[in-house]
């Protein structure tokens, strides 16, 4: 087929790859042609390129990532007169057979409705974020006639798309429960997906490197911000602050970071290691060194949000100990699979029940890692969840969605 990936970013062949340029990977490695539509980043100009196996239109845009929520919502809302205008430019009246968009952002609904209006185009929506709901749930989207406008573009996509796949069955039902009028054939599962990564536990030099020799070492790497209520973690480290051998480790950036910095000095947490950046080789072997790996989720969440950073966690082999919302069905997977323990954020007696049952039984910690690894193996790579994917489209010939 050929295939049009719609995304915020796409590395530069020198760059890490992605979840989604893993899963790009995959389609041209099972002989499909791929195109690639992307923000070029830094203000740069549009342009189409060819990189490896893969054509990649790279759109001039407003800065997205780093900058104020309210220029990160001006620069989304412009988004799909961009992308249309150097899709238009570059790729002419060329077709395509599929059109695949993830969210965020839900904008990039006009962009495929625009492209079905042109020519008959099949589209698959990764739906990832449950937006605008999540960003009231936080308190970051309190005006009422934003929240519908944007409400409205929702269900806009939501019937635009010919297929959605979800990352968990409390997903799905979030979905059907709050749109009704979707047809539950359009909804199926496609649970997050990551490459496997050799398992890195070399001499100890890192821990060396970084002054966590002889440390249990409970690692947190993503994204720190309203999402991820770091404060859950903090409240982990003031609890063990005087056992010398836990250390909290948090590797990663995001608009809570300086506050978490704050908070660790405030508090004279010696115990919380705080990292913006590490090499990506420096903390693949820290993760797999970790002794458990951390989840947190905000408890104002009223979505149920699957964080994908567990799949790292699986590859390394490191149990997970989750705080998370009370709405998401998150927990539920961690208890099917035995691959971790879990609490509602807030519940810090159930917190530290867990973390001190992880802590004092290395047996659990290998059992929980294993089957973290065997699923990610079995159920979890880009091949899987390419295979869902063209099963899906190929299961059903359903009426093509309107635009």
């Amino acid at each position: 087929m050929r295939v049009l990936f719609l995304l915020l970013s796409y590395p530069h062949p020198n760059e890490s790859s992605t979840i989604y340029s893993d899963l790009i990977d995959e389609f041209v490695k099972q002989g499909h042609n791929v195109t690639v539509v992307a923000a070029a980043g830094n203000n740069q100009a549009s342009v189409l390129l060819q990189e490896g196996n893969v054509e990649v239109l790279r759109v001039k845009t407003q800065k997205i990532f780093n900058v104020h929520p309210i220029l990160k919502g001006i620069a989304t809302v412009r988004i799909p007169y961009q992308y249309k205008h150097a899709i238009k430019k570059f790729l002419g009246n060329r077709s395509f057979d599929l059109v695949i968009t993830p969210t965020p952002p839900i904008t990039f609904v006009d962009v495929v409705a625009w492209l079905k209006k042109r020519t008959p185009i099949q589209s698959y929506l990764i739906l990832r974020d449950i937006f605008p709901q999540n960003a009231r749930d936080l308190g970051m989207m309190k005006n009422p006639f934003l929240f519908n406008h944007f409400r409205r573009k929702e269900k806009k996509l939501y019937r635009c798309s010919d297929y959605i796949g979800c990352m968990s069955q409390g997903n799905i039902d979030y979905v059907l429960k709050h749109n009704p009028e979707i047809s539950p054939d359009k909804l199926s599962l496609l649970p997050n997906w990551q490459k496997l990564y050799p398992l890195q536990k070399g001499n100890g030099s890192v821990k060396k490197k970084y002054g966590l020799e002889g440390k249990y070492i409970a690692i947190f790497g993503g994204n720190i911000g309203e999402p991820q209520k770091i404060e859950n973690i903090v409240t982990l480290a003031n609890a063990y602050r005087n056992n010398s051998n836990i250390v909290f480790l948090v590797v990663g950036k995001g608009t809570r970071k300086k506050f978490l910095e704050q908070i660790a000095a405030t508090q004279k947490l010696d115990n919380l290691i705080i990292k913006e950046h590490l090499p990506r080789s420096d903390y693949q072997e820290l993760v797999c060194n970790a002794d458990v790996g951390l989840i947190s989720l905000n408890e104002k969440f009223t979505i149920p949000n699957i964080p994908s950073k567990t799949l790292s966690y699986f590859n390394a082999r490191v149990p997970i100990l989750a705080a998370i919302d009370a709405h998401t069905d998150y927990g539920k997977i961690l208890d099917t699979t035995g691959t971790g323990l879990w609490s509602v954020s807030g519940d810090i007696a159930m917190y530290m029940k867990n973390f001190d049952r992880l802590y004092n039984d290395p047996e659990l910690r290998r059992k929980m890692g294993e089957n973290g690894y065997q699923l990610l193996t079995s159920e979890l790579t880009p091949k899987h969840s390419y295979q869902l994917i063209i099963e899906r489209i190929s299961h059903k010939n359903l009426v093509v969605a309107e635009p």
